[in-house]
């Protein structure tokens, strides 16, 4: 079965050596091609547009870093819809605003084809391992078709309706866990140490009760400041936080921690460490008090 996947940064690469491990025939899109030549050594095929990426597979996975670099690729001649023929599908796996998802819809269905939304949970290493978790949204039909493929680059495929958004508002729903997470965790571990407690000691303490791998992975990251290289960049979290507030705008409720959170990453980015990853949102929790 041929697969195209557009889009080879932290996560897309090892989903697409992933892909080839389990027998699909990979046709692969990337800005910067330099990215796509060891994939070709493992048997992927270069396609010089996303257009012909979706030409010659006909199901397309996009894993692109906001709605721009989405757009980039899916809209004019050279782009996504005018590779797809009828019945072909788009899947997009990167985690966009609720507005793009809904145009999408309409869009790919126009042109008699299918969009679904497969928004990721995971960091690069889950992706590596085959062990991400997918939120799967859109039509019964192209669902059917894609799970499999799913299924081969993770560990849980989480179907939540039939209109792709749906699967983009969980997306930022969970999200907006993280990033909580990462504001009260930050400012607790920021008092605990003021006081002369040591937050190694402290997120020990914490584990035992909540026995999260969240808490775990990012206290870590946290208490030895290990923010580069970035799983995931802190100027992808301020996009994210933003998505958040405007779809939560969008259905008029209120959402304080995000608002407390664009704050922080807003300012973490003015100092220059937009490249860092998102839970380096500890350092400006450290400068401001």
């Amino acid at each position: 079965m041929k697969v195209g996947l557009i889009g080879l940064g932290n996560m897309g690469l090892p989903m697409a050596e992933n892909l080839l491990k389990n027998g699909y025939e990979l046709v692969v899109y990337n800005r910067t091609k330099s990215k796509c030549h060891d994939l070709t050594t493992k048997g992927a095929i270069i396609a010089n547009t996303p257009a012909e990426a979706a030409r010659q597979t006909n199901i397309v996975l996009t894993i692109l870093s906001d709605d721009t670099a989405l757009e980039n690729v899916v809209f004019g001649e050279e782009g996504i819809l005018a590779g797809l023929q009828p019945g072909g599908i788009h899947v997009s796996i990167s985690t966009i605003s609720v507005y793009l998802a809904k145009k999408l819809t309409v869009d790919h269905e126009n042109a008699s084809q299918h969009f679904i939304s497969s928004t990721v949970l995971g960091r690069p290493e889950a992706a590596a391992a085959a062990a991400l978790r997918f939120i799967v949204a859109g039509p019964e039909e192209a669902r059917k078709k894609v799970k499999p493929i799913l299924q081969s680059l993770g560990q849980d495929v989480f179907i939540v309706g039939e209109q792709g958004y749906l699967s983009n508002v969980a997306k930022l729903g969970n999200n907006f866990l993280l990033v909580s997470m990462l504001e009260s965790l930050s400012e607790i571990l920021v008092m605990v140490e003021k006081h002369g407690v040591e937050p190694k000691q402290f997120l020990e303490i914490i584990n035992s009760l909540f026995a999260s791998p969240v808490y775990n992975t990012y206290g870590k990251m946290m208490t030895n400041e290990q923010f580069d290289p970035a799983g995931f960049k802190l100027k992808l979290g301020l996009k994210d936080v933003n998505l958040m507030i405007d779809a939560a705008n969008e259905v008029s409720t209120l959402l304080p921690i995000a608002n407390l959170a664009q704050s922080h990453y807003s300012y973490a980015i003015e100092k220059g460490w937009g490249d860092l990853d998102w839970s380096a949102i500890m350092k400006v929790l450290k400068e401001i008090n």
